[in-house]
């Protein structure tokens, strides 16, 4: 028996866990070299971790259930966990407090975290060649995000501090997300479908593969919202 299957699904469980801890931990770095009290960064970090937690508890119950599988249902499925990272990162990217975290995390930080959409790449390759998705979402198809993973340490090393040239990469990084973001959906098997091929794309609503579109495409916009933000103005 093929031990490919379990180590997919180990993969997306293990990087999710990987990054999101290498977050937290920028994260105290940073409030470490804020004039905040320890109190303030100790209930920042505790809340930034119970929501991880929570919304992973949450995805995975979603998931687990079959909620999210459902794809007669849809958008309703699947729009509100897309959604609602989507809104808590905004408001987070252009909160007052989020501001003075960024004075103190280095742009090459942010760069580099981008990195684990390689390894992302890789497993969805992995799926494909387990017949469990269709090769429009991988790099041998129509999926060209592995060059923004490829190349962030390339700008986080040489070209960090040319700031023109850092936010011309992460606007073309973030398209090539909203590329794969949007085949994903005209790959289900929705009113919304266009490619028709086999299978259709409903793995990525399954347990544990679920923490794709719930945590790792909400931490690569995530990463381009902060660097524009930390870029633009100058923080």
């Amino acid at each position: 028996m093929s031990l490919l299957p379990t180590i997919t699904a180990l993969g997306f469980a293990l990087l999710t866990a990987l990054f999101f801890g290498l977050v937290l931990r920028n994260l105290r770095n940073a409030l470490q070299l804020t004039n905040w009290t320890n109190q303030r960064q100790r209930k920042i970090q505790t809340w930034a971790l119970l929501i991880i937690i929570g919304w992973a508890v949450l995805v995975a119950i979603a998931s687990i259930s079959g909620y999210t599988q459902r794809f007669d249902w849809f958008p309703i499925n699947l729009g509100p966990i897309l959604i609602i990272p989507l809104v808590g990162i905004l408001i987070l990217t252009f909160s007052k407090g989020t501001a003075e975290v960024l004075r103190h995390v280095p742009v090459q930080v942010l760069t580099h975290l981008q990195i684990f959409r390689v390894f992302v790449e890789i497993l969805l390759w992995m799926l494909f060649i387990q017949e469990a998705l269709p090769v429009q979402m991988t790099f041998e198809g129509r999926n060209f995000d592995i060059l923004a993973g490829l190349t962030a340490p390339v700008m986080a090393i040489f070209f960090a501090d040319n700031r023109k040239l850092m936010i011309a990469w992460n606007l073309i990084s973030l398209g090539l997300l909203i590329n794969i973001v949007a085949i994903a959906i005209v790959s289900m098997p929705s009113p919304l479908r266009i490619f028709h091929n086999e299978p259709a794309n409903t793995i990525v609503a399954e347990f544990p593969f679920i923490f794709l579109p719930t945590f790792l495409v909400p931490l690569a916009y995530g990463l381009h919202f902060l660097s524009l933000r930390k870029l633009t103005a100058k923080l």
